[in-house]
């Protein structure tokens, strides 16, 4: 009887981890989008995360959502500098998200100031 309750802990357990690192590593898909930084917030009760949203249309008509791991330190503080300004981030979205990685699947790998196309020279 304990070798079986061991053996069903030990599928709990493994079946878990194995979830946790295919949400964690496998990404649906990448990409790049554009527009004004409008939000980045540090936000939660438990676990803190970093969140934003980038207004892709004009008045905000369409919003981009997105989370930051904390690990990405760089990409954290150059958001915090382009705030309210045009810029394009790459982005990968993830299946699913953990409340302890982020609100959104679409979390941000890099980011860049862009010259806005709604002020051009």
């Amino acid at each position: 009887m304990k070798k079986i309750l061991s053996l069903i802990v030990f599928g709990v357990i493994a079946l878990g981890a194995i979830y946790y690192a295919f949400i964690y590593f496998v990404s649906f898909s990448e990409g790049v989008r554009s527009g004004e930084l409008i939000k980045l917030t540090r936000k939660g009760v438990i676990a803190k995360t970093w969140e934003g949203e980038i207004s892709q249309g004009i008045s905000g008509a369409q919003i981009f959502s997105f989370s930051v791991l904390d690990k990405d330190k760089e990409v954290i503080e150059k958001l915090k500098e382009y705030q309210g300004q045009y810029v394009k981030v790459n982005y990968t979205e993830r299946y699913a998200t953990f409340f302890w990685l982020g609100d959104t699947k679409y979390f941000i790998t890099d980011v860049e100031r862009e010259q806005s196309p709604h002020f051009r020279n």
